[in-house]
């Protein structure tokens, strides 16, 4: 990769590039770059996250010379110091996956706060509105367990819940009916591994996704277990799924209370168990907001229009009440 660096007129070259060009050895040294100076420019060459460093680097050193006029080669060494500790904070966040194409992290300090609590705690609740990665995250932290060795498998499970449709209408056999249901699960695998080992592992029970159903009357031991869609759980279901855990097992559970699909009326598996499950130490709850959705710009409008239509109908409710209650 090729990066060229505008030079500021007002900038003082001789102090920017140090005595017999110091400080540029010491960009190159440290972050193993080639730069060429030029009259009103620095050309960089090398990998892409060191030349985006030593871009970075050399604006600092600009202002730095700019401002007090003086630049040295201390200073120099206290950006680079700066820079390696950003990229150590950076690598501390990443995880580590099959798939070497992209760095999966979390994009939010809530985020960062979800991955945490997965680590630490062995069963996690974690709700938040459409897009805030509370699935994909989860199945990214299930990934890097079984690629570290810390469980033996994958459950991903989610309830078959019509969202307005019926699944009795669906073409094929049950495995057919049920495929759509599972897509999400799959979505995210494929972006952490490359199809082949995502099929391998899913013919060795490495990884199984399944129907929440399908998980009655078993114990899953060294397992991560995702119960995605959680939302749309009977209680019933909810405790059949929690009592699944065995030893060396984690368990998160994800969903979005704001859009229940149980119908009317009918009370929902997750917001009971955040209730009465709530003063238990070793379970934590992670809520997730519109601010961490990191879709497309246009989902936070969306969820945001929706949330504002929402209160302005239970505020409509209220004053009905009151003037009831006032006649």
């Amino acid at each position: 990769m090729e990066v060229t660096v505008k030079l500021n007129p007002e900038c003082e070259k001789v102090e920017l590039f140090g005595s017999a060009d110091s400080n540029l050895r010491l960009l190159r040294e440290n972050l193993d770059v080639a730069l060429t100076a030029r009259a009103d420019s620095i050309k960089i060459a090398g990998e892409e996250e060191n030349v985006n460093a030593a871009a970075e680097i050399i604006n600092k050193m600009q202002d730095y010379v700019r401002k007090y006029s003086v630049l040295s080669p201390e200073k120099v060494k206290d950006f680079l110091k700066q820079d390696i500790q950003t990229l150590q904070e950076k690598d501390n966040t990443a995880i580590d996956v099959y798939s070497k194409k992209q760095v999966i992290e979390p994009a939010t300090k809530s985020q960062r706060n979800y991955v945490d609590t997965m680590l630490s705690k062995d069963i996690t609740f974690c709700t938040g509105p459409a897009g805030t990665g509370k699935t994909y995250l989860a199945v990214a932290v299930a990934v890097s367990m079984l690629k570290k060795k810390r469980v033996r498998r994958i459950v991903l499970a989610r309830p078959a819940v019509e969202a307005g449709e019926k699944l009795g209408f669906l073409p094929g056999d049950l495995q057919a009916k049920v495929n759509p249901y599972l897509r999400p699960l799959f979505d995210a695998l494929e972006d952490m591994m490359d199809f082949a080992q995502m099929k391998k592992f899913i013919e060795l029970d490495i990884i199984e996704i399944i129907p929440l159903a399908f998980m009655r009357g078993r114990t899953l031991n060294d397992a991560f277990i995702i119960c995605d869609e959680a939302q749309n759980t009977s209680p019933s279901q909810m405790l059949m799924v929690l009592t699944r855990l065995g030893h060396g097992s984690k368990m998160v559970l994800t969903g979005d209370i704001t859009q229940i699909d149980l119908g009317a009326g009918k009370r929902n598996g997750m917001t009971d168990a955040l209730n009465i499950l709530r003063k238990i130490e070793q379970i934590g709850v992670v809520r997730l907001s519109r601010k961490d959705i990191v879709r497309h710009q246009l989902v936070q409008n969306i969820v945001e229009a929706y949330n504002k239509m929402t209160r302005s109908k239970q505020h409509r409710r209220t004053d009905d009440v009151d003037t009831e209650g006032g006649s």
